[in-house]
This record gives C-alpha cells, structure tokens and sequence, in this order.
C-alpha cells in the first residue's frame, strides 16, 4: 500500500482526486492538507507516507518550493489548473504532472510509475547514483497560443533563456516555460543536448553545419529549421570535439 498525501488548497479539488484513486486499491490516502504548513506537519507525524499529491498554485507557499523540500525517498505528482510550470516539476524530479480537470486514465498512467515496490523505491543516493535525465521520448505540456498539446524532448531544437523564463523551440512553433536554463539543463541528457552559451541549449542531432562566428575564435551552429546560434569560445572546442573523427 502507497500511504498518501493529498495537498490542495481547494475541498473540491481534493474529494475529486479522493473519488479518482478509489479506482487504485494500492494507494491509501492518509492524510489531507490544505497548505504547504499543513502538509509538512502531516509528513512530520506520519513519515510512512511515501506518496505526495501537490497543487502548484497555494497560498503562501507553492507547490512547488514545498516539493523542492520534501525528502528524497517520498515519490510526489503535481495536479494543477496551470500548463506551464510543467518543466519546473520534472526539474524537482517529480513523478508526472497532472492538468486539472484530471482524466482516470492519465491519473492511472501516472500511477503505473510507481515502483512495484516500496523497497524498490528507495534512491541511490550513493557517490555512484546517476543523475536523472529525462529519456528522449518524454513528453512536455507545452501551450501555443490558446491550445496547448504534448511535445517529445527529440521533437525540441533548442531551448533559450529569456528573463525568469526559457524559450522551447518546436516543429510546432516556440513556446515558453516558467523555468530558468540551468535547472533545464540538470533534466537532459548531455548525449543528446548541448549548452551552447549561457543563453542557449541545442539538440545535438538538430546540427547541420559549424561556421566561423562574428568574433574571433567563436562559431555558429546551424540547425535544421535555419536557426544560427551563436557558440561561446569556451565551448567551441567541446562541440568540434563532438563531431571529430574516428
């Protein structure tokens, strides 16, 4: 059994998602919260709670600094109104962002994450454990212009910073996220993604040709789509390296 914790700020929003997992006998709701206070007092008494439901939009404290606290062994999915901190959650390791109104069937895909076991659950958290990278097929809830659809990581080119936000560009066109570059980049796996500058991450497959840049000793990349990025000297020599001889 997945004991559980249920935090939303709504009573609406938490007897829904109490009627939804009354369709999963695995997962034994015991405790309900309606603050980021709340919720911590609940994980204080009862620390055999290994499953954590968070709303994003609280007052007070988001759903997302409360998940930037919770202990490594607790598994949490986020269940919100809101698309795009979406990027901002896989950051925080979470287990899969939910979009408010909930469908079973997606709520059952999420809980099928889950490890088969609470033993099999625990983290590496040795000198050894790997970091956690987001495999090429996962998929991003990203919005473009009134509609919003699901995007692959392998569907994406390049990812911008611009101001408290990052610019994801798409065959679909560009849209944005509420997530600084950085902690983008702690998600993706360098064996497909490459850190251009401090304003730019590029696919690495979306290169099609290196030329001199501007100044002395930089370079552009040219991607698929006609893009041009510019490649900072101090990366210049990691990205030839990348396409160099046998």
């Amino acid at each position: 059994m997945w004991k559980t914790l249920i935090v939303d700020d709504e009573r609406l929003a938490r007897s829904e998602l109490k009627r939804l997992l009354q369709a999963h006998p695995d997962i034994e709701i015991v405790a309900e919260a309606n603050s980021a206070d709340s919720a911590r007092e609940c994980l204080a008494a009862q620390p055999d709670i290994a499953l954590v439901f968070l709303d994003i939009q609280m007052p007070g404290c988001t759903g997302l600094e409360l998940a930037a606290e919770l202990r490594p062994n607790l598994f949490f999915i986020f269940c919100t109104a809101f698309d795009s901190y979406a990027l901002d959650a896989f950051a925080l390791n979470a287990l899969d962002y939910l979009v408010k109104p909930i469908v079973p069937q997606r709520l059952a895909q999420s809980l099928s994450r889950l490890p088969q076991s609470l033993a099999a659950a625990k983290p590496d958290t040795g000198e050894h454990a790997q970091p956690s990278y987001l495999p090429d097929h996962h998929g991003l809830l990203l919005k473009f212009g009134e509609n919003s659809r699901i995007v692959r990581l392998s569907e994406i080119s390049r990812f911008e910073s611009v101001g408290n936000h990052s610019a994801v560009y798409t065959p679909y066109g560009k849209s944005f996220v509420l997530s600084s570059l950085s902690r983008i980049e702690q998600r993706l796996d360098p064996q497909q993604f490459f850190k251009a500058s401090r304003s730019d991450i590029i696919r690495i497959s979306a290169i099609t040709a290196l030329e001199p840049g501007v100044a002395a000793g930089s370079m552009l990349a040219i991607l698929q789509d006609g893009q041009q990025i510019d490649v900072s000297r101090r990366q210049v020599q990691q990205l030839k390296e990348l396409f160099g001889g046998f």
